[in-house]
């Protein structure tokens, strides 16, 4: 199998772990923070880069909106997060790195999209931008903490290396 192989291979698997650990969310107000989601977008950042981080998270949220186990507002709180958790890894070759570009692109740039943009003009509600600021940034606190402890596994483990 090609190196192009694997890593779309890999990729399928992240998407497939996102959308399996779904139905495990925290509701608030109109959204459900998944930390799983933001494991995986660290896990993927990490392992794959940036440009597919944010495919895994495209496609996640696609298919949890499809499935009813997520809303719109997957989309910015998983591709910013997934976005500069790979653009952090690949400038600082840090995982500590890409946690805190997940927390930071989830945690604000996602959460005021969701809030500004994503909840009024496509799901005709409103929402406290603190409110969804805490919870996401929390979620994805936890999801980039579940991600640092995988990758040590990993790496333990031989199978990956930094």
């Amino acid at each position: 199998m090609g190196m192009k192989a694997k890593e779309v291979a890999k990729a399928v698997v992240l998407v497939a772990v996102a959308v399996a650990l779904s139905p495990f969310f925290i509701p608030v107000g109109i959204s459900k923070c998944f930390p799983a989601q933001h494991m995986v977008n660290v896990l993927s950042a990490v392992l794959l880069g940036p440009g597919y981080a944010v495919a895994v998270a495209t496609v996640a949220a696609v298919l949890r909106n499809i499935l009813g186990l997520g809303t719109l507002l997957a989309f910015p709180g998983g591709i910013f997060g997934a976005l500069l958790a790979g653009l952090a890894y690949r400038a600082f070759n840090n995982i500590y790195a890409a946690g805190l570009g997940e927390i930071v692109g989830t945690g604000i740039v996602g959460s005021l999209t969701s809030v500004w943009l994503v909840a009024p003009m496509l799901m005709g509600k409103t929402m406290a931008v603190s409110t969804l600021m805490i919870a996401f940034s929390v979620s994805s606190l936890g999801g980039a903490i579940m991600a640092l402890l995988v990758l040590q596994l990993l790496r333990k483990g031989g199978v990956w290396k930094r």
